[in-house]
């Protein structure tokens, strides 16, 4: 099932640029609507979301899947570098694994001040904005890597970051340690031979584009995924004192508050 996609943002609207100004929950939102018992999202997310969940649910342990993001440009772009990126605004999801991982990214290359990231919403619109010349630069996660670079479009910088499990608190123990048996032998069989199930990826992606890549054309390296483990408090903190210097969590986030460590 494909996500809704939110409507784009004009041009003079603030939420543009400033991530204050937009919620941090998007998918996530089935959560609060209680159609959904256990999600998942990047750890940076998860720590300012579990903080302002209206339902509440803790973060129950490391997700399977370590993804991968990177910045890319036009194949005519000038920038071949990240140093290059200084005022060149990324297209991101404010609040969303795309948002962290760009100001984590690119703040050992350029200053602060000229890290410049714009809300471009969900992945294959950040690529079709992209594409179309309407911004200069754009954070893509798989399948959209692999589109980007087989039509050529340049890579600056690249990493995997850490997921982390959220649960409901009336969920049964019973029922979420059945699921993580069934994610732990998906992880055995999707590890054995990741190429046969790269289609499921494919799939998501709009016919038009879903038509230009194949499974052979994926670089299999990038796409990891790890048996579902606790979340400690060294992981929790570091993550959240980055994200204070960002002022993109609250100071009293905690701990105890917000991880429960149910896997």
């Amino acid at each position: 099932m494909r996500r809704p996609c939110s409507p784009p943002l004009s041009g003079d609207d603030p939420r543009l640029t400033d991530p204050k100004l937009l919620d941090a929950f998007n998918y996530q939102k089935l959560f609060e609507e209680k159609k959904c018992d256990v999600y998942r999202a990047c750890e940076w997310g998860q720590i300012r979301r579990t903080y302002e969940s209206k339902r509440g649910g803790p973060i129950a342990g490391k997700r399977p899947t370590v993804v991968c993001q990177g910045i890319y440009v036009r194949p005519d772009s000038p920038v071949n570098a990240p140093i290059q990126m200084a005022n060149t605004p990324v297209g991101v999801q404010f609040h969303q694994g795309s948002h962290y991982a760009t100001l984590a990214m690119l703040e050992g290359f350029v200053p602060r001040p000229e890290i410049k990231v714009v809300q471009a919403g969900q992945v294959g619109q950040r690529y079709e904005l992209l594409a179309r010349g309407e911004i200069d630069a754009a954070t893509l996660m798989e399948p959209w890597i692999t589109l980007a670079e087989k039509n050529g479009f340049k890579k600056i910088i690249e990493t995997h970051y850490l997921g982390v499990e959220n649960i409901s608190f009336d969920l049964e123990p019973e029922t979420f340690q059945a699921l993580m048996r069934a994610v732990r032998k998906a992880v055995k069989h999707i590890n054995a031979d990741k190429k046969r199930y790269l289609h499921y990826l494919i799939d998501e992606m709009p016919a038009k584009y879903a038509a230009q890549i194949m499974p052979d054309d994926f670089y299999l390296p990038r796409l990891r995924y790890v048996d579902p483990s606790p979340y400690t408090r060294e992981e929790f903190e570091r993550a959240h004192r980055w994200m204070l210097t960002w002022d993109l969590a609250a100071p009293d986030a905690s701990y105890e508050k917000l991880v429960s460590n149910s896997i």
